[in-house]
């Protein structure tokens, strides 16, 4: 079982938009794999959009699951977690858990599995901060337990799944961490904006203590990781996203996705092992009204492709572009193919 997860210090650059298209593109191209998304982003974006989205009552479906006891999320399997931080409680039935998005979005193909996102994780993160600050005998870290909580989950499920795609959030709040910690493989939008350019020096420093101030490295999350024998997940694409077709060669958007070029070269040159190969840089497009209307409609571009260009959203009719939509195709069809 390969396990990513959509990740970067900043919002707003796309990542979980990104995250619904490479899901779904590679379930439309990968049939006989067996998928589970799992979304660890309170907003839960990507859960509506993979339940439904806007045109086809997402949110109201994704309530549904928030109602069932236990609620059918990772809501519902933290609040379990919280009451037996240390262990996976007995008889814990990860089914319970999980849902086919297929069930209410026929756009979504039938070899997708779902762990919702909940709002209620932003509550519970404050009990799971709690546990990972207490003490336990024999020197034993429980921040550490708390980082393997869904690492534990996906190994009830390993046998049933090929691939394990994750979103989140771009805090580094601890149940990001917990994301972070069960995956293997990153994949980490970028803008062209400085911020950025920050954000990938942050992740970097959050999650491999990268340049990091010696009086915050005992206790950082790299650290602990190490010290509790759990492998740290390697960055296997930087995706310089929403690029637009007027970023010419001279232009201060380029001069800043350059920037990016040279701060992961010289990363590389030091420390190769954060890396799953030496070419982790791709490029996506500005997915611009195709994109609206793929995500209200919560369809992939391939399946966009293979109806009429007129779409009518909330009674206004909009048409699309053949041609962008291949692009757009052919964007996301390069990141499915590094997968």
């Amino acid at each position: 079982m390969e396990k990513y997860i959509f990740w970067n210090n900043k919002g707003g650059t796309g990542k979980t938009s990104l995250c619904f298209q490479c899901v779904v593109g590679y379930a439309e191209s990968h049939p006989d794999k067996h998928i589970l998304v799992v979304d660890l982003c309170p907003q839960a974006n990507l859960s509506e959009l993979m339940l439904g989205g806007l045109m086809g009552n997402g949110s109201n479906h994704l309530s549904t699951l928030h109602s069932n006891t236990p609620r059918k999320s990772i809501g519902g399997y933290f609040d379990k977690r919280i009451l037996s931080p240390y262990y996976l409680p007995a008889g814990l039935n990860p089914a319970d858990f999980i849902v086919t998005p297929a069930a209410f979005n026929a756009n979504i193909p039938g070899n997708v599995d779902l762990i919702a996102g909940d709002s209620i994780v932003e509550l519970q993160a404050t009990y799971m901060s709690s546990i990972a600050n207490g003490t336990l005998p024999n020197g034993q870290s429980p921040y550490a337990y708390v980082l393997c909580w869904l690492k534990e989950l996906l190994q009830l499920v390993s046998e049933e799944y090929d691939f394990v795609f994750i979103d989140s959030n771009p805090s580094f709040s601890l149940y990001t961490q917990v994301a972070i910690a069960a995956s293997e493989k990153i994949i980490a939008p970028v803008m062209a904006d400085d911020s950025s350019r920050r954000a990938l020096l942050n992740l970097l420093a959050l999650i491999y203590g990268y340049l990091i101030p010696a009086a915050y490295a005992a206790n950082n999350f790299n650290t602990v990781m190490t010290q509790a024998g759990l492998p740290l997940p390697k960055i296997h694409l930087i995706v310089k996203n929403r690029i637009t077709q007027y970023m010419g060669s001279a232009s201060g958007y380029r001069a800043v996705l350059q920037s990016i070029d040279t701060i992961i070269a010289q990363v590389q040159r030091t420390n190769s092992g954060f890396f799953t190969s030496g070419n982790v840089i791709e490029e996506v497009r500005d997915y611009q009204t195709t994109g609206v209307i793929a995500f209200a409609e919560a369809k992939s571009f391939n399946k966009l492709l293979t109806e009429p260009l007129v779409h009518t959203i909330n009674g206004n009719p909009t048409t699309l572009n053949r041609g962008y939509i291949q692009q757009n195709k052919a964007d996301v069809d390069v990141i499915v193919g590094r997968l």
